[in-house]
């Protein structure tokens, strides 16, 4: 069951990544019940998460269960099992706290490519890999928007949106997190592709709720916001709720950008709710249809917008 399945989903993704170009891509998402895997493809790389839930198999039976799997992907994909990365997470991903849950210390990187720009990734240490494969398409958006604008980019994670709007000639990127780790990656992402001016490119560790406080009127063009679902770092005066957040956030968001300023603006709360008639924007798009890639149709469990002040 498990083999014809992702004979079957491989042998169109595979196909529609190359006509593409695209060599990091999801291939698999707990299409079947008994196989709660996600398998995504890191160029010649596999890394497969497994959804942990009540099994009712023994250590050594699910061993055995694992290695069947592990056995079928290699005979579908090619890729040979030391080339596979195995991470188990405890519920179905929503980009959260545990994003920043260190898993490992064993600190391997690789460099893949996307659209021609690099990016490191980690499969072994981190809950999430660096790259958010979902949001291929919105990060190209950025960078055909990014010309010569101020980019702010909140909650950045490792940057690739940086990155992104750095290739797209935006004349400054500024880059925001709490997490001191995921800005020195971000910086590592920004460096590999040649955007070292420390005047252009700026890396602020801070709480982004409080920091869009502290922004003046129009000193951004363009915005990303990604942020977590909820998140209650010690590190953070007060805690995210990004349902309960979203409309003071943005409102934040907006008071900083010029007219006309761009916004872009992702959830990954699959309940979440926009309320549009509360926020100061003159318009805001629903784009979640327009910016799901073809690796996750009919399987996105994110929102995302794009306001315009």
């Amino acid at each position: 069951m498990f083999r014809n399945r992702l004979a079957k989903v491989y042998k169109h993704k595979s196909k529609l990544a190359k006509r593409q170009s695209v060599s990091c891509y999801r291939v698999y998402d707990h299409d079947l019940p008994e196989f709660p895997l996600c398998i995504e493809i890191y160029e010649d790389k596999i890394y497969l998460a497994e959804y942990l839930r009540r099994h009712g198999m023994t250590d050594e039976e699910h061993e055995i269960w694992l290695n069947d799997c592990l056995s079928v992907i290699t005979e579908i994909t090619g890729i040979p099992q030391e080339q596979m990365f195995v991470r188990q997470r405890k519920r179905m991903s929503h980009r959260g706290e545990d994003q920043y849950e260190k898993m490992d210390t064993k600190q391997e990187f690789f460099t893949v490519l996307e659209n021609g720009l690099k990016f490191q990734v980690n499969l072994t240490d981190y809950l999430d890999t660096g790259l958010f494969l979902d949001h291929r398409i919105t990060r190209q958006m950025v960078r055909e928007q990014s010309k010569d604008k101020r980019v702010l980019n909140l909650f950045c994670y490792t940057g690739s949106f940086s990155v992104y709007a750095a290739a797209g000639g935006a004349a400054t990127v500024t880059s925001v997190d709490l997490s001191k780790t995921y800005l020195a990656w971000a910086e590592d992402n920004m460096v590999i592709n040649h955007f070292k001016d420390a005047a252009k490119y700026r890396f602020i560790h801070a709480d982004v709720k409080q920091y869009l406080k502290t922004l003046e009127p129009n000193s951004f063009d363009l915005v990303i916001m990604d942020p977590p679902t909820f998140s209650n770092s010690k590190r953070m005066k007060d805690f995210l709720d990004i349902q309960r957040d979203h409309v003071e956030l943005l409102n934040d968001v907006l008071a900083a950008t010029t007219p006309e300023g761009i916004i872009y603006f992702s959830t990954n709360f699959t309940r979440f709710v926009l309320e549009p008639e509360k926020i100061h924007a003159s318009e805001i798009k629903d784009i979640t249809k327009a910016t799901t890639p073809f690796d996750f149709e009919g399987k996105l469990k994110r929102w995302c917008y794009r306001g315009r002040k």
